[in-house]
């Protein structure tokens, strides 16, 4: 079978290549991997956890790029293009160079089958092998302990925060996934984990391997004001840093695992509090409560369980006054949609349910059920007017969203990754 010309037709073979899209394990990855002779001669960072991992991630890459290393970051899901799930040196790797790598990871597997996560893991893994880095920083797929980023040895491993998503798979407590996560602890390594109340099935499996672990509240901390913030480690003291130009209040924690992160690797990555300071007020990362400029006021989040949508209900909250919220979401079938809908009822005025183009999602039909379940008509004050919208993709919700909203509302876009991105790709063909 002759391979693909093209980066698109590429990913299309990938989806299809297994026979399930999502097959959990190490074995394949790892044989593949081993055939490639895959190997990273510089500091590995693989990031975990149940929401803040993509924040966490950009944090680290900004620092470490204002410290004039050379950094491979490896994400996922994309937005708007595949590329954009691997940079070098803060650029995005170019179609080209991602073919180069997927026609060799296709010559090493054989007749080995492998998952479009796992193909493109490895394939992104190869390249950023390759490209002589001081620096790698992994973003874990879903879990931890099984997933194909799991394949490489890191030498700081962080999990942001542990939560209940993707129970499928992981389980349905806070135990069974923290055990998850916890896998991508490695033996005298350092082990960070920023969530303030992290289960006791993630400390005692970093005991038992002898994992050297950092725990927020203990090892690391911060402290601050309106105007200004400090973080406080084992060893280092970083003072009078500014605010991350990631918005939330959630972004601190974040910005302390980071940091965390920073001062266990000082030794071999060296950084001054001044790099660390302009780093946290370069950083960006699109559709993490990302407020676009103009009126009405629009967000972007891709909130899409209860833990992430409480977050957004904590940062709405923070905005001041608006007279009418509208939201535009969509979101798949397997997430607790009531529990999103729930953190999020008394923010929202007027629901603007959109479906997805994936099978995965959940229909406009669902989530209206899940709206009406969770009274919202019950929880808004008695003169508002409310409503409830149908539409067949996210980019018909937000032009009716933007049609109906006077200058001083807003219109909040969340739930999955394709609700944002349809968002973004509506308002980029708008602005050409």
């Amino acid at each position: 079978m002759q391979n693909p010309s093209s980066l698109s037709d590429w990913l299309a073979r990938l989806e299809t290549m297994h026979y399930k899209a999502i097959d959990m394990g190490l074995e394949r990855v790892a044989e593949v991997r081993q055939r490639l002779g895959l190997d990273f001669d510089c500091p590995v960072i693989t990031v975990g956890g149940t929401n803040g991992k993509g924040s966490t991630c950009a944090m680290l890459e900004a620092i470490f790029l204002q410290g004039g290393y050379r950094v491979g970051l490896y994400t996922s899901p994309h937005l708007l293009r595949f590329n954009e799930r691997a940079r070098i040196n803060g650029a995005i790797v170019t179609d080209a160079a991602l073919i180069e790598q997927f026609e060799a990871v296709d010559a090493a597997r054989g007749e080995l089958s492998l998952t479009y996560f796992e193909f493109t893991t490895l394939a992104i893994l190869r390249m950023f092998a390759a490209a002589g880095l001081d620096v790698v920083i992994l973003e874990v797929g879903l879990g931890g302990r099984l997933d194909a980023v799991n394949v490489i040895d890191a030498d700081v491993a962080i999990i942001t925060s542990i939560d209940l998503d993707h129970t499928d798979y992981l389980g349905d407590t806070r135990e069974a996934i923290g055990m998850e996560k916890a896998g991508i602890f490695r033996a005298g390594k350092t082990a960070i984990c920023s969530d303030p109340q992290p289960p006791a099935s993630l400390l005692a499996h970093a005991q038992k391997i002898g994992a050297d672990l950092w725990l927020f509240g203990r090892d690391f901390n911060y402290s601050g004001d309106k105007l200004q913030w400090s973080y406080g480690g084992r060893e280092q003291r970083r003072n009078s840093l500014g605010y991350p130009a990631l918005r939330g209040a959630n972004q601190l924690l974040n910005a302390s695992a980071a940091i965390a992160a920073c001062e266990a690797l000082r030794m071999r990555l060296p950084l001054s509090a001044q790099e660390i300071r302009t780093g946290l007020a370069m950083v960006e990362l699109p559709g993490r409560f990302q407020v676009l400029p103009g009126r009405p006021t629009v967000i972007l989040d891709v909130a899409h369980n209860p833990h992430a949508a409480s977050t957004l209900a904590h940062n709405l909250d923070n905005m001041g006054f608006y007279r009418f919220t509208y939201a535009v979401f969509g979101c798949m079938q397997d997430k607790d949609i009531a529990g999103v809908v729930a953190k999020l009822k008394t923010q929202v005025d007027h629901w603007y349910l959109s479906a997805l183009p994936i099978p995965r999602a959940a229909n406009t039909e669902q989530l209206e059920t899940a709206v009406l379940s969770a009274d919202v008509t019950q929880s808004i004050e008695p003169q508002h007017d409310k409503s409830i919208k149908q539409f067949s993709s996210p980019a018909e919700a937000f032009h009716a969203a933007l049609s109906a909203a006077g200058e001083d509302d807003r219109i909040v876009v969340f739930g999955s990754f394709f609700t944002v991105a349809g968002v973004m790709e509506a308002r980029n063909t708008a602005f050409h």
